[in-house]
């Protein structure tokens, strides 16, 4: 269940967007005024969709974009704006202060749904970029890894690990790469090692 915040000095906006969206199975955390938003916002575990009021007592929702869109990570964060302001250059300003979206009172509920709908799947898609990048990185850890000078025992073959532990170079391999092993004889060793044997069990 996602989590959203509402923010608005407006008692029955604030409570009739919190009612649809909890019938709509969003779990909802609400603000009275600018200040108690950027308060909620600005923590770790932050809501990471908010719908702001452009004019609130204490900071404003403008104020609260520019503030969120500075903080690490503010790209997990969609931002809408809920205002009677709608002249084009007050959605431009909304927009460049951070916004991600932009809805004018009075609304219909339809377009709220919408909008929230669309702001949502921007999260999961961040989200799961996100832990793809994550991905990207760990596997470029081991190519790194792979792509250094590896100390190995002249006599047993050993790699010596960034641990300082000596470890069967195919056990290293499999733990710092996606390679798994199956095993066969060289025709050299055959020769060397295995044909010897069998010719004594043939004597036996």
């Amino acid at each position: 269940m996602m989590e959203t915040l509402i923010a608005d000095d407006d008692f029955l906006t604030l409570r009739m967007i919190e009612a649809l969206l909890m019938k709509w199975g969003y779990k909802v955390i609400t603000a009275n005024d600018g200040n108690e938003a950027w308060q909620i916002l600005n923590n770790e575990n932050a809501p990471r969709l908010a719908i702001l009021d452009w004019i609130m007592p204490g900071m404003d929702g403008i104020d609260i974009c520019r503030k969120v869109r500075a903080l690490p990570d503010s790209d997990m964060t969609c931002l809408i704006l809920l205002t009677s302001k709608s002249r084009k250059e007050d959605i431009v300003a909304g927009l460049e202060a951070g916004a991600n979206d932009y809805i004018v009172k009075p609304f219909n509920h339809e377009e709220l749904r919408v909008r929230v709908q669309i702001a949502r799947k921007m999260i999961e898609l961040q989200s799961a970029l996100k832990d793809r990048v994550k991905e990207l990185e760990k596997a470029m850890v081991h190519i790194r890894t792979l792509q250094g000078i590896l100390p190995i025992c002249s006599y047993c073959k050993k790699i010596r690990t960034d641990k300082n532990y000596w470890q069967q170079l195919e056990s290293y391999l499999a733990a710092c790469s996606e390679v798994r092993f199956s095993h066969g004889i060289c025709p050299e060793c055959y020769e060397t090692y295995v044909k010897a044997e069998l010719e004594e069990l043939d004597k036996m």
